[in-house]
């Protein structure tokens, strides 16, 4: 990365890393199978043809500064699933603002018993440690809030992409999916310990598996091109960053976080839903959202509030 385009000889790289050029050609050879263009061979030297587009620390921390995220930047080629990484982590004491990155997962999840698909380097696997002073009950408004964060990294990044907000931890663009949401938590009965924020962004993906293809698409498939990773990685962080800081110093956050939510979402006011929860399902129009964040909506035996469950569309 510091002689990116320069072509530097295995032995100046083994002499910088303490190994063996053997060695060197072992780790250049791991690389390429990672999906980083490296030219070159032993003999000749090597080159780094394009800076990669991978969330490494060294590259997202110039873009975090005075965030709560640049200090504690983990990053992982291939990981089970970042929110298990930080929740473990955040279990064993891991500092407010440690953040879990990954280019693949082998076990992404999203809510419930639900798998999230992270093909390599296509999209952002993302997880953050977080420890409010606030109480459970806030967590739910605390998703909200990284809702909100996501949507306003894409529209700044493009103005026209304008995301759809379905409660409570989706992003929709044209009605498919591009990004989940999943808060985890441990908690006393009246203090958070730890929030871990997991967000899932589809970036870059050209296609999706067939059982995919109808509910999911991508940045790249919405606008027609390739999105930096790496750009979108740090808008999210230091929208969250806002938002967070926000939720926990200003005490009409919570209020601003619950209109606007409202605001920027065709899901929570006027929407003919179905909700599926542990095989009772619900039908209604969705109207609103309670002063805990939680879905309101009127069915023909009165209104509801929805407390869990998935939202579907009638």
């Amino acid at each position: 990365m510091d002689h990116a385009t320069v072509v530097v000889s295995g032995t100046k790289i083994a002499q910088e890393i303490s190994s063996s050029r053997s060695e060197v050609w072992r780790l250049i050879q791991q690389l390429r199978g990672l999906g980083v263009d490296v030219a070159g061979h032993p003999a000749t030297g090597y080159q780094l043809r394009s800076v990669p587009d991978l969330l490494l620390p060294e590259i997202l921390r110039p873009l975090l500064r005075g965030t709560i995220f640049e200090a504690h930047l983990h990053h992982f080629y291939k990981i089970g699933s970042t929110n298990t990484a930080a929740m473990s982590a955040a279990a064993a004491g891991a500092p407010e603002g440690s953040v879990f990155l990954a280019e693949e997962q082998t076990a992404g999840r999203g809510r419930g018993a639900n798998h999230w698909q992270s093909a390599r380097s296509a999209g952002i696997y993302c997880s953050v440690v977080l420890r409010p002073a606030l109480p459970p009950s806030e967590v739910l408004v605390l998703s909200l809030a990284t809702g909100l964060a996501v949507r306003a990294g894409i529209e700044q990044m493009d103005a026209r992409v304008h995301p759809d907000l379905k409660w409570p931890n989706d992003l929709l663009i044209d009605g498919k999916k591009f990004c989940g949401i999943l808060a985890e938590m441990n908690a006393e009965a009246t203090r958070v310990r730890y929030i871990v924020v997991g967000i899932g962004i589809n970036v870059n993906q050209a296609r999706f598996p067939a059982e995919l293809a109808a509910q999911a698409t991508s940045l790249r498939l919405t606008t027609g091109g390739e999105w930096s990773r790496v750009e979108v990685a740090a808008a999210l962080l230091k929208s969250l960053d806002r938002e967070y800081r926000d939720l926990l110093q200003n005490g009409e956050a919570r209020a601003s976080i619950l209109r606007r939510f409202a605001e920027q979402s065709s899901w929570v006011r006027g929407k003919s839903v179905r909700i599926e929860d542990s095989g009772a399902d619900l039908e209604g129009i969705t109207e609103g959202l309670d002063e805990r964040g939680f879905l309101r909506m009127r069915s023909t035996h009165g209104v509801h509030t929805v407390l869990s469950g998935t939202v579907r569309e009638r």
